[in-house]
């Protein structure tokens, strides 16, 4: 007989607006903590020093976290000018400097070079995995070691503000697996400048912006109090790119047995991937087949 989880039944998605300096997975530990949750994930890591959207599914709504961590995501961040860092943030060390200051113009004509399709190599302290080993362990440890290049899909880059001589703000729009650290990193050195990351700041992630979000700080002050729920958003909102369709409640039976079933629809080619609900529950994501859905995921139900 399988153990019971601790913990309430809570499903859905809490997006926090992520302070600077603390980590990704404490935020997730304590909105678990707060809203007394069995389950609980975030759909995307921010580093320490990172603020802004930072979207954590809880329960059945960690099913979903896939179809966030893949969709697109959106920062704006300032670029120091002139200085290089060993781990390619405000955080690290200065290893490297620079006189050279970049006119403007030739900012904006190097970030062409950074949109469409590119290669990317991930920094060293990130938590990409050598031979085992997470690179960061391997960077504090002084170890040489190389970081093979990435695909990265960058939809925009743009540069927004010019402070003064040595900051410039950007925002970007990227796929999955974009480093904004490499980013600043690369476009120093396309530059002749060098550079690193000033600071960072999701500002949003799939479905989810910051308007969506609420303050860190809320989830300390309404630790353990109902209205705290209040700002959950439905599991479904993960589930934004895909179709939904409707189904019977005894097709609904069914897929929550693993079986395909019949739906309703007339939206769907064969091969799509689509979301199923009976009378507004979610009941499971799956693969359509001539009339059927087969269900990769199945939610379960409270009831």
């Amino acid at each position: 007989m399988a153990r019971r989880r601790k913990g309430d039944r809570v499903h859905g998605w809490l997006i926090i607006d992520k302070p600077p300096g603390i980590t990704s997975n404490a935020v997730v530990n304590k909105v678990k903590w707060a809203l007394n949750a069995q389950k609980a994930g975030h759909a995307g890591t921010l580093d320490p020093a990172a603020t802004g959207v930072l979207a954590i599914a809880l329960g059945e709504a960690t099913k979903t976290i896939p179809y966030i961590t893949d969709a697109m995501k959106a920062y704006e961040f300032i670029v120091n000018l002139g200085a290089s860092t060993n781990t390619d943030d405000a955080e690290g060390e200065v290893i490297e400097t620079s006189d050279h200051r970049p006119t403007d113009d030739q900012i904006k004509s190097a970030l062409d070079a950074f949109r469409g399709d590119i290669q990317q190599i991930p920094p060293k302290f990130s938590a990409v995995k050598i031979d085992g080993e997470r690179a960061y362990k391997l960077a504090r440890d002084g170890d040489e070691f190389e970081i093979a290049a990435r695909p990265l899909h960058v939809a925009a880059l743009n540069m927004i503000a010019r402070s003064d001589a040595d900051h410039v703000t950007l925002e970007m729009t990227c796929g999955k697996g974009g480093y904004v650290r490499a980013i600043a990193r690369d476009l120093g050195q396309s530059l002749g400048c060098l550079g690193h990351v000033q600071s960072l700041r999701r500002i949003w992630s799939g479905p989810f912006e910051l308007s969506d979000s609420i303050p860190y700080s809320l989830v300390e002050d309404l630790a353990k109090d109902p209205t705290l729920l209040d700002h959950l958003l439905p599991m479904e909102s993960g589930l934004h790119d895909l179709e939904e369709v409707t189904c019977s409640p005894e097709a609904a039976v069914k897929f929550r047995n693993g079986n395909a079933a019949m739906v309703v629809t007339n939206m769907l080619d064969y091969g799509d991937e689509a979301w199923v609900s009976c009378n507004g529950e979610p009941i499971a994501v799956g693969i359509y087949k001539a009339g059927e859905l087969h269900p990769t995921r199945v939610f379960v139900s409270d009831t």
